[in-house]
């Protein structure tokens, strides 16, 4: 690689170099412009001088190939890279702000202020799991904030991607990784699974709950061995206060085997985004770690540790999806919901890691005063609820695979097209209502569902009136199953 003289006022592809702004244990970072593009940029160098790692070189090659692939307010934006025969480069956005780092001083934070940037982490996770990238370095430092609030994890040197060569797995035996934030299936060399960032975020979220890491400080291989089989103490061991349903959350995202974790970065935004709807297990009353029966039973059994063969980005994102039910439930929709019951147990028999949200919309009037009580005295919010409930017993979901929402809004189709986005919902199933005159004259609510969703749609008519309109076109159940882009 021929050497580049990197100072103020160098001239990089036609980048015009300006100020270093940083120096890190891998690269150094500089202000950059270039006059064909108007904002603010910044160019990221590896150090490759003598007695540099040789995996810092391996690392920002991976950043190299990774970065360009990625879009969304979650990553920042890639304008360039440098080949490293000439001079190895990337130009990025820059992000306003600093680094979760910043906040370390401030802890343990407030517990609702911690949910809300797990969330928003979670929800980055997720964005950047649909794109096939495992980020495998989620710390503090490696987080920052968009003015406008979304999370954007920074520094993809040690992430894998589902469809490229993994240059980090191929080339080097040892786990590359910050220790205390490192997921247990790291050390035994696995890369492909996606819950590796939620153990990440679950030591996050510890750290700035009670001011401790749930692991330590400890660098060494062999003191991080022993998260493959010591769990840390519960948080409610170290503050009495510890919320029981966010102690459920940050458990099992801390779980040592990640069958036991969420199933994806989707299902931990969700519950963090409803914490009232979260169901808790023993998790959330903990007081001690585990007996050392169990710790033991661990240690030597080799299969609850052991990788389980690859099974890649997509195929685990797609094991546990969240489906939404919008349900009507005005008189004269049973046989819809029926119908819509048969083909939300098809769905489900297929994706035993899937969580079902049931949705009914309250409709509001336009101009009205709206009463919250019925002619009969009873709150319609509560009894909408219980109704729900009731409808998916027969279902027999585990409580953490299952919650209610009741969404009161004027538009019924905009409430579950909104509630669809902000809890990135991957299939809709709604009922198609029958023929009316109120119909005619605005519009279906599930035409509008299928035509305007991120997600994919199946519309369900009762089977009476599939059979009388498209007998031959249709499921017995009348569901219409109908893939939506992503808008």
């Amino acid at each position: 690689m021929a050497k580049v003289s990197v100072q103020p006022g160098a001239i990089i592809d036609g980048f015009i170099v300006g100020e270093c702004v940083h120096r890190g244990g891998m690269a150094t970072l500089w202000s950059v412009t270039r006059p064909d593009i108007p904002t603010p940029l910044l160019m990221k160098i590896p150090r490759v001088s003598e007695g540099e790692d040789p995996a810092a070189i391996v690392s920002f090659e991976m950043e190299q190939m990774i970065l360009p692939r990625l879009s969304g307010p979650h990553v920042p934006a890639c304008y360039a890279t440098g080949d490293f025969a000439h001079q190895a480069y990337v130009v990025i956005e820059p992000i306003p702000g600093k680094t979760l780092y910043s906040r370390l001083g401030e802890l343990p934070l407030a517990y609702e202020e911690a949910r809300l940037i797990g969330w928003k982490i979670a929800t980055a996770l997720a964005d950047l799991h649909r794109q096939n990238v495992i980020h495998h370095d989620i710390k503090p430092s490696s987080i920052m904030f968009r003015p406008s609030g979304e999370a954007v994890l920074i520094d993809f040197g040690l992430s894998h991607h589902n469809q490229l060569p993994d240059l980090l797995q191929e080339e080097f035996r040892l786990p590359y990784g910050t220790a205390p934030y490192m997921a247990p299936e790291r050390l035994l060399g696995v890369r492909d699974d996606p819950r590796s960032d939620l153990f990440s975020l679950g030591v996050l979220l510890y750290f700035f709950t009670t001011g401790v890491r749930p692991f330590g400080e400890s660098e060494t291989i062999r003191g991080m061995r022993r998260r493959l089989w010591r769990d840390p103490y519960p948080p409610r061991k170290l503050r009495p206060d510890y919320p029981p349903w966010l102690q459920e959350v940050v458990l099992r995202c801390l779980e040592i085997d990640p069958v036991w974790r969420y199933p994806t970065a989707s299902q931990l935004a969700f519950e963090l985004a409803h914490p009232d709807e979260i169901k808790l297990t023993a998790r959330a009353e903990r007081l001690n770690r585990d007996p050392i029966s169990t710790v033991w039973r661990r240690r030597f059994n080799g299969n609850l540790t052991q990788p389980r063969g690859k099974s890649g980005v997509a195929a685990q994102l797609a094991s546990g999806p969240i489906v939404a039910i919008a349900l009507d439930l005005t008189e004269g929709s049973a046989a819809l919901n029926e119908a819509l019951r048969v083909t939300t147990e098809r769905i489900l028999a297929t994706l035993p890691s899937a969580r079902l949200a049931c949705l009914n919309v309250l409709k509001l009037g336009r101009v009205t005063i709206d009463r919250t009580l019925d002619e009969e005295g009873n709150n319609k919010h509560i009894d909408r609820l219980v109704t729900l409930k009731h409808w998916a017993s027969p279902l027999k979901l585990d409580q953490n695979r299952l919650t209610t929402h009741v969404l009161e809004a004027v538009d019924p189709a905009a409430a579950i097209l909104d509630f669809a986005q902000a809890n990135h919902v991957d299939h809709i199933v709604i009922g198609a209502r029958q023929n009316s005159l109120v119909r005619t004259l605005l519009g279906s609510v599930s035409a509008r569902v299928a035509a305007e969703a991120p997600c994919t749609v199946t519309v369900v008519r009762p089977p009476r009136l599939a059979s009388l309109h498209e007998p031959d076109q249709r499921p017995q159940d009348g569901s219409d199953d109908r893939s939506m882009p992503a808008l």
